[in-house]
């Protein structure tokens, strides 16, 4: 199992559930069309020169923010998937994001945060892969939280996949060479592990170098998690880890000072009929 931040990859080759929001949660704000917007979901992120892809966009009474995956402020090796012992960047560490006419700044950090903490449980060490990128203010009337091709997310998942239920995701890897038809891809969850913690996925072409963090929706275009991990083994072949989101964001919710941060809803309706290049 390795995360998916640098490195080059040798392809050897769901019921409607409710958004899961903090007391006192605010209505979201006025989002940029998503036709118009230059961010949104999908969209590359750099930290420290590694390159890693949005995944979904945040908000409180305060910021806009967006997500991507913990260890794309890795300072370890692309095997480093403890995120209880793996080293990171600190907080405050400026993230250029696509879009954005000002570097965000990394508020929150999974990895970080359990290693202040002493946390010992083995799978949220091992699963627990959520950053968060507060945007500059100037940016915030750039942002649309759809997911591009798809749509949604509808809401969050909080149940988990079934073996075979289908996944979409977006990824926006610069080994792909601007090639964004290649993004979109659809896939089939091969069940839950980690206690809830992760998702194992198989698409068509799995997830590369650069695609790490992107967003995972559930077949009812529910935020589903996050791009995480590669995972090569008998006798699922090559696959993808995705952290779970809903485990994610209780967690940061719960050991953090962003109490209140929510998901934001697409303004654009899920829809997962579409055939994308990549399949």
């Amino acid at each position: 199992m390795t995360n998916l931040r640098r490195g080059f990859l040798v392809l050897v080759l769901a019921v409607l559930g409710s958004v899961v929001a903090p007391s006192g949660a605010r209505s979201a704000p006025q989002w940029a069309p998503a036709a118009t917007a230059t961010i949104h979901p999908g969209v590359q992120t750099f930290t420290e020169g590694g390159q890693c892809t949005a995944n979904f966009v945040f908000f409180d009474a305060s910021d806009v923010y967006i997500g991507q995956a913990a260890h794309c402020s890795s300072t370890g090796q692309a095997t480093d998937t403890n995120g209880c012992i793996a080293a990171s960047h600190p907080l405050g560490t400026p993230v250029t994001v696509g879009g954005a006419s000002q570097p965000a700044t990394m508020v929150y950090n999974s990895w970080l945060t359990m290693q202040a903490l002493g946390e010992t449980d083995p799978d949220t060490c091992q699963y627990n892969d959520f950053a968060l990128l507060r945007l500059d203010p100037a940016d915030a009337g750039r942002v649309n939280p759809s997911i591009p091709h798809w749509g949604g997310p509808m809401g969050l998942n909080t149940s988990g996949t079934r073996l075979f239920q289908q996944v979409y995701s977006y990824g926006n890897s610069e080994l792909r060479l601007g090639l964004t038809l290649l993004s979109p891809k659809r896939g089939i969850s091969l069940g839950d592990a980690g206690g809830g913690w992760t998702h194992l996925v198989n698409t068509v072409t799995p997830g590369i170098p650069g695609d790490s963090g992107s967003a995972f929706l559930d077949s009812q275009g529910r935020a589903l998690g996050v791009l995480s991990t590669i995972n090569v083994g008998v006798p699922t072949g090559v696959n993808n880890g995705v952290s779970d989101l809903a485990r994610a964001s209780d967690y940061m919710r719960a050991h953090s000072e962003f109490t209140a941060v929510q998901l934001a809803l697409g303004t654009t309706a899920f829809n997962g009929s579409q055939l994308p290049l990549g399949l």
